[in-house]
């Protein structure tokens, strides 16, 4: 019977690493409230991450929200893509603002920031773009428009934990960027998220939304609850022992993919300026029944690709109102994201090819 392969389950450090972490948190007897664990979990990652300020939360969305909250946004429009997963829109309607959506590129998968500011109206407040699979958005553009319109920029960086632009990390750009810790990213606390801001008194905002305004014995302002727990942390330290092993070993595997994909499916291109750290393997079918076609024999060899953010945000039924993202629509309808994850083998990858290549050919 053949191997059994799934997109992206989740990385897990030997068990052992993990309880000796997690004696830590029962020594002391606290599991929340900002523990120790936590503590030194930031501690750590501020350091990997070249980072000044660096909070840790339940969730990325809950972080998006919380970013929205902590910019003193109430109500209006945000300007973000398409092409994320629900939680960047989701966020967005939970704080009572509504999304305006700007179509893709059709290189890098990102908002295409070019059309940015032809959407821009008196309501627009911030602009959350989504650096896409790891690539990095167009940045410099980006943050010309929201200086010339005095717009709030908040990343919804999910996918980029390690990811360097220009020489720095790529969590130093906008107001506030957020990382997703779900258990399917490069880097995970199981579930989590990360909130970086240059502004300290936005950085003080975030410490005190994330805690339900509570500081002492007073309540200084609104907020809810996103205290990550010293269980999730100590998943996150365990992990991060072994990210710089595990990032190579995707980087391995995503060049063999490359390799064997050459001119036969669409690839994002590569961003010369970028540090790239393989959080995800997508590729692009010449149309959406080839997708379909590719999509099935893989599912009847026993893997199991993801067919990804499968119907566009700007198409949700829920939404007041909605703007045609044409790119996004057809991108969306021909992608897959193939397998990538450390336990793979050269071999594994050679087998998801070769089915690929088979279909795509006979198609």
């Amino acid at each position: 019977m053949s191997k059994i392969i799934y997109t992206n389950p989740a990385f897990l450090p030997p068990i052992e690493e993990y309880v000796k972490y997690l004696e830590k948190a029962y020594q002391r007897g606290s599991l929340t409230d900002h523990g120790i664990l936590l503590d030194e979990l930031e501690q750590r990652l501020k350091k990997y991450l070249n980072v000044q300020d660096l909070q840790c939360v339940t969730s990325a969305t809950t972080a998006l929200q919380i970013a929205i909250k902590a910019l003193g946004i109430d109500g209006g429009e945000i300007i973000t893509t398409p092409f994320s997963y629900v939680a960047t829109t989701s966020a967005i309607l939970a704080e009572k603002c509504t999304p305006v959506y700007v179509d893709i590129e059709p290189d890098f998968f990102n908002i295409d920031a070019n059309k940015i500011e032809q959407a821009i109206t008196p309501q627009t407040k911030a602009i959350m773009p989504v650096h896409i699979f790891g690539r990095a958005c167009n940045i410099e553009k980006i943050e010309e428009i929201a200086k010339k319109y005095d717009l709030k920029v908040i990343y919804d960086a999910a996918h980029a934990f390690g990811a360097e632009y220009n020489g720095q990390s790529i969590l130093n750009y906008g107001d506030i960027s957020v990382v997703s810790l779900q258990e399917t990213k490069l880097f995970h606390t199981v579930e989590g998220g990360i909130m970086t801001a240059k502004d300290p008194y936005i950085s003080r905002q975030i410490d005190l939304i994330k805690k339900c305004g509570h500081e002492d014995e007073n309540f200084i302002r609104d907020g809810i609850n996103a205290r990550l727990s010293e269980l999730h942390a100590a998943m996150g330290l365990a992990n991060l022992d072994h990210i710089d092993e595990n990032i190579e070993k995707r980087k391995i595997l995503s060049e063999t993919y490359d390799e064997l994909f050459e001119n036969s499916v669409i690839l994002p291109k590569k961003q010369q300026n970028l540090n790239y750290k393989y959080p995800y393997y997508v590729i692009v079918l010449h149309s959406t029944e080839q997708r379909k076609t590719v999509e099935k024999a893989l599912w009847d060899e026993q893997i199991y690709p993801w067919h990804c953010y499968s119907p566009t945000l700007n198409t949700l039924k829920y939404l007041k109102t909605t703007q045609p993202c044409p790119i996004a629509e057809d991108l969306v309808s021909r992608m897959l994201m193939m397998p990538l994850y450390v336990e793979l083998e050269k071999a594994d990858i050679e087998r998801v090819c070769d089915v690929v290549l088979r279909t795509v050919k006979n198609a």
